[in-house]
């Protein structure tokens, strides 16, 4: 069995889908931060059968949860602090993402105004769809 060891003060992000990690690291700007990161693929799981954790060394600051909501709200954030697990927060989509993923219709004012930042809303939470601000184009993922 592997171990990594523990993390004094930190995040870690637990109940990952299954080789997804790599995408939310990336995505979180992780790999351009200066602390430690953990990435663990394919942990045995009860709940889902195999998933990833990433532990993050450092404050909550470090990590965009608005971010990290609309690739999964369904992660466990755990807080760690004095090597133990100080508070457990629940995700959920937010309610508008700003540069994280870009309009995809050639029409939009944001393919030819390069400047302007691309802002998407939630526009239904059951299905968890995304329109654009601008041209109210759906994102499909």
């Amino acid at each position: 069995m592997l171990n990594i060891s523990g993390l004094k003060e930190g995040i870690v992000l637990d109940h990952i889908e299954a080789c997804k990690s790599l995408d939310i690291y990336y995505h979180l700007g992780l790999d351009k931060l200066d602390c430690q990161v953990a990435i663990i693929k394919n942990a045995r799981s009860k709940k889902m059968g195999r998933k990833d954790i990433i532990k993050i060394e450092g404050g909550l600051d470090v990590i965009d949860l608005d971010v990290l909501g609309f690739f999964n709200h369904k992660i466990t954030v755990n807080i760690i602090r004095d090597n133990q697990i100080v508070e457990k927060k629940a995700l959920k989509l937010p309610k508008k993402i700003t540069n994280v993923i870009h309009c995809k219709n050639p029409r939009c004012i944001t393919s030819i105004e390069q400047e302007l930042p691309d802002v998407f809303y939630l526009a239904d939470e059951k299905t968890e769809s995304y329109r654009c601000k601008y041209c109210d184009e759906k994102y499909t993922r």
